[in-house]
This record gives C-alpha cells, structure tokens and sequence, in this order.
C-alpha cells in the first residue's frame, strides 16, 4: 500500500523554464501514509524518502488551519527527510498541501488526515472472557492461488518443501470462519503478516521488510481490514503479532538505512545471547547486557535500535496506526525482553495512552515466573522499571502442564506441579490477564506431548480453559494434529482440506477420523460454554493441595460455584469432599457440564481414571 501512493496529488508550482523540467522529484515513500485528526498525541512525525533525490536539502512548509510544522529533520543519508507536524484539536480532516522548495525547484505533496472511525465494535481488547486461536496464516489455506507466486518476490510456492512458502493466505482464514465460528473460539492471532520479502524462507513472518504493508501473498491491507471486519461481525476479535526488536535484512529502510545506527552495528556479526534473565538481573554484565539487546537475532535479522529517536518514533506511529487502520483488538508482542526496555515502556504506555481499552500481551519465553512477572506492569521490582505491559505469556504454567500430566503424583510432581505453580502466582501483578497455553508455534505440539493420550489430552484442555489466565489455542489442536518440536516442520503442518488439490478435508467432519471429531467436539462444547461463564472469566480460584495426585479447585462468583477435579492415575479415585466445604457452602447437587449428568450425592465423587470433570453446583 505504502507504494501505490494513489491519495497523493503531485502538482508542479507556477515557475519557468528548464527549472521545471527538473522540479518533479517523486517520493518512493511517505510513511505513515495517511494520519488521523482526534488523536490524543497531537505530534506526528512523516518520513518523506527518495532513491534519487536528496530531498534532506528541501525546505517544507504548509498553510492548513490547525495544522502546523514543528520540526524539519535532515539525517545522514539525502534521501530522507522528516517532518514533525503540530496537529491541534481544531484541525479538520481533509488533505493538507505541504510545499517543499531547494532553490528554483518546488513542489507540493497533499498529505491526507483522516477522521478516527466511531464503529462501537472496533479495538475492543481483549480479556480472560476471551479464547485466542493461534494460526499460521501460510499454513492454514489457500484462499487465494492468483497471489502464491508473484513478480517481485524472491519466494514463491513450494509446498514441497518444509521451510518454504506453501500459499496459505488471508482469504483461506477468511473461507473458513464457520470452523473458527464453530469450534467456540472468541478471538484471532495471527502469525505476522506484514510484508517478508526475503530471499531466505520466511513463510512464518518474523522478518519484517515493510512495516506499513500486509504481505501480498497473503493478500492486500484492504483484505486483512476486510477480514477483521467479518471476524467483528461474528463476535471474533483479532490481534496482530507484531516484532520491533529485528526486522528483515531486505527491509527497504536496511537496504537505505536513513542513518547508520538505526540499527546496532558491530564490526563482525554479533548474536543475541538470548538469554532474558540479563535484562533483569541485578548483577548484570554490560558484556552481556549488550549481546542480549544489540546482538543481531540472526543473520537475516537486523537488530533494530529503539534509541534512535526517529526510529523509536517510526515505531510507535506504526502500531498506532495498525490499531486505527485496521481496528485490530490487541497486539501479542514478540520477543518482549530483548529490546530496549525503556523505549518498550514508552511505547507500551502511549499505545494504551491513546488507547485505554486496548490489551498487549508481550512473549517472555522463559521459564522462570519471576522473570516472566518482571514485564508485567505494576510488578514490584527492585530496580523500579515499570513495563507498561498489561499481558504476559505465561510459559511456566505451560510447562508445568506438560510435565504434570505425564508423571507420577509425589510432593512436587504430577499434578502438584499445576498446584505448586499457581500457588507462587503472587509474582504477576494480574495472573488472570496472562495468556495460558498448551503450546504453540515454536515448540511440540500438544498431543505429542501426552503421547497421543486422549484422556490426557483432555484433561490439560480442561484445565486451561478452567483456571486464571486468558487461554490460548494453538490451530489443529481440535485435530489432533501431532508434531515434535526437534523435526521443526513438524508443528507447522498444513490443515488438510485447505488446498484444492488435498484429498482429505479436515474442516468438516466427514473428512476426519471418528478420534477427530471426538476431539472437536469435546473442545467445542467446553468452549461454546465457557464464553458465557463469567465464574470462570472473573471468578475467585481456591485450588487444594492435592491428595493422592488428585487435584481439586473452584472458581466462585457472588452466586456461581464451579467445582474442577482432575485425578492424575491410571485408576478410579473416590474423593471424599468434607475438606472442600468452604467452597462448597452446603451445596447439595451437582451438574457435570460435559456429560449433563446430575449429582445428587455430594459427599462422595467418584473420578474416572485419568480425567478432569466440571461440575456447576446447585
């Protein structure tokens, strides 16, 4: 979009001769394209660039009422300018004509300043009424075959081929909102989107080579504006995987950089060390620090320097304008401890400055909760950083999962683990707005991890979308789709049925196995009745120690009692229930949400063998 500068008059000024033949310089680039009056930041910063002219030589000026020109910046590189523009309560939208003038040489640009939309259902956030749904867009479907190879783009399709491109793409999300619809899922991630022109694979999107462009193998930014609006008409919202610790190394900016240190530079190539624990450890080595902050996250990507103050700029117009733009619901931030933190709480804090109601949950892959909580906003830390972030992803409780249900019960393990993990939940400022999960993009899949146990299998779900937190869905987990994390391609395998050319169709229940179904039928009904529990979205959770690796907890809410058991052995367990009356408060029935059996008898339940049940009590 950031090309096809159609909103953009470019008009010559009255003057003579040979100076206006030569007085039509075009900009490659205007970024952001297109701004908004209303906002609450009033200062707008618009890089105006140019492969062949030195338009840093120019002088601009406007004349528009309300609208005015704070700041001219020349940089290094020529072919760059900046302009900061005033942009006061009483302008208007419309387009604003900004002259630029070198000697005998003038024209003029007319910059579009837009009305904020008003719809009621638009950046609405997210919370823990909210189940995301994690998809790979290259993975998912093919929507649209016309965009899988185009001109322009080092990489075409090669399904062939486990790191190359394989044609999945917005439109394929698109045709299969039923099944998203269906399952119960109320909210959309999407692997990133934006525009991965490299010449190495980068079907996954996390080398970013235009900041202000959705990837035209997975369509247009009108298509992906198109398919939030169809996800909002059906009660789904969307966040948008964003990266600004790297970008690629065929960014357009990397190719030109508009100074040098807009990204770190070292005299050989330097790695991240990638390891988090640096940036909050009281006894931190610079040495290390800088590795883990500055060093490139690989060859193919550029280490981005947030202290740059025209990049730290670029950088926050860019998600703010991807928030007013396309109406996204919150942003999954990847990468969160590794750039630098200051320009992260910056950035955090005039997000939800100009948006209040808006939710980030940043990636903090470790597996320690004291550092995960480091980044959660309001966290007491000695050093007195404040991230701004309201979400983390908790990957201790992650772990804890996978590790629990596949052991033995004992003072720590099994599911003690789960019990144990909760319990030091006083490290988050808010663990009810973490995002939980089985698993995802970057480790084994979740039915590989219970050894393709169905009883297992079901349990884990039960208590993800049963606990604190806001639980999130990695895509074919409904389909049991199983993949180790050492054979990489493994957990990032195709939906089968979203290619013409497959001979199975896995979105519809005659294409999948009776196992399949079972599994999406399970999740669908757990799911379609938690969206309308707000005991589990807001409610108190008691956990009790657990007893004989049987673990028992309860989420209450003024009137609304839900009760969980999950017994970890490989045999029956009868569980006396005297030592849960607190929670119980004389309850005398029971109803088991998956099976719709009542419970007459509360004083003794009896739990099958590997499995969770949940009653709602009477």
């Amino acid at each position: 979009m950031a090309k096809r500068i159609v909103w953009i008059l470019l008009f010559a000024l009255p003057f003579a001769g040979e100076a206006q033949k030569k007085s039509k310089p075009v900009f490659d680039r205007i970024e952001p394209a297109f701004w908004w009056v209303g906002m609450k930041n009033k200062e707008l910063q618009i890089l105006f660039y140019n492969k062949d002219t030195n338009i840093g030589d120019y002088d601009a000026s406007l004349t528009y009422a309300g609208v005015s020109i704070k700041e001219k910046i020349k940089v290094e590189n020529p072919h760059y300018l900046f302009l900061t523009l005033q942009i006061g309560e009483q302008a208007k939208a419309g387009s604003v004509p900004i002259q630029f003038k070198s000697g005998k040489k003038n024209f003029s640009v007319l910059y579009e300043l837009k009305n904020k939309a008003t719809a009621k259902n638009r950046i609405q956030g997210f919370n823990a009424s909210d189940v995301l749904y994690l998809i790979m867009p290259d993975r998912f479907a093919n929507g649209d075959v016309k965009n899988d190879s185009l001109p322009g783009f080092y990489q075409g399709v090669h399904r062939d081929q486990p790191f190359g491109r394989h044609g999945g793409d917005l439109k394929g999300i698109a045709d299969h909102l039923d099944f998203i619809a269906d399952l119960g899922v109320t909210t959309l991630w999407l692997n990133p989107i934006l525009e991965n022109n490299q010449k190495r694979e980068s079907y996954h999107g996390y080398a970013i080579t235009d900041f202000y462009k959705v990837d035209a193998r997975f369509g247009s930014n009108e298509e992906y504006v198109a398919l939030i609006e169809k996800c909002h008409a059906r009660g789904i919202k969307m966040v948008q995987d964003m990266v600004i610790n790297h970008m690629g190394n065929f960014n357009w900016l990397m190719l030109d950089l508009p100074e040098k240190n807009w990204v770190h530079q070292f005299p050989e190539f330097t790695r991240s060390n990638y390891r988090s624990e640096v940036v909050s450890d009281p006894y931190q080595s610079k040495e290390d620090l800088n590795k883990m902050t500055n060093g490139w996250f690989d060859y193919t990507m550029p280490d981005i320097n947030q202290n740059n103050p025209l990049f730290a700029n670029f950088l926050i117009q860019n998600t703010l304008w991807w928030i007013e733009y396309a109406g996204i619901d919150g942003i999954r931030m990847d990468t969160y401890p590794y750039p630098d933190r200051d320009f992260m709480a910056r950035w955090a804090q005039e997000v939800l400055a100009e948006y209040p109601q808006f939710n980030i949950v940043g990636e903090v892959l470790v597996n320690s909760k004291p550092m995960v909580g480091y980044w959660q906003q309001g966290a007491a830390n000695r050093d007195g950083y404040q991230s701004h972030l309201p979400s983390v992803i908790d990957f201790p409780l992650t772990n804890a999962i996978n590790a629990g249900l596949n052991e033995k019960g004992s003072w720590d393990g099994g599911l003690a683990r789960l019990y144990t993990t909760l319990s030091h939940d006083f490290i988050y400022p808010d663990a009810n707005n973490n995002v939980t999960f089985l698993d995802n993009h970057d480790m084994s899949r979740y039915f590989h991890n219970m050894g393709r146990d169905m009883n297992k299998f079901k349990m884990g779900l039960v208590f993800l979308l049963t606990t604190r937190g806001i639980p999130q869905l990695y895509y074919g987990t409904e389909l049991l789709m199983d993949g180790n994390y050492s054979i990489h391609p493994t957990v990032r395998m195709d939906v089968p049925g979203g290619w013409a050319e497959d001979k199975v169709n896995q979105f519809v229940r005659t294409g999948r196995s009776k196992e399949q179904n079972e599994a999406y039928d399970f999740m669908s009904k757990l799911l379609q009745w938690r969206k309308t529990k707000t005991v589990i979205h807001q409610g108190k959770l008691t956990h009790f120690i657990p007893e004989d690796n049987v673990y028992v907890y309860f989420r209450t809410k003024e009137s609304e009692t839900v009760m969980v058991l999950m017994n970890g052995n490989d045999h029956d367990m009868k569980v006396n229930t005297a030592r849960f009356s607190e929670c119980m408060k004389g309850k005398t029935s029971a109803q088991n949400v998956l099976t719709g059996e009542t419970t007459q008898n509360m004083k003794e339940i009896m739990l099958p063998a590997m499995a969770a049940i949940i009653l709602e009590l009477k």
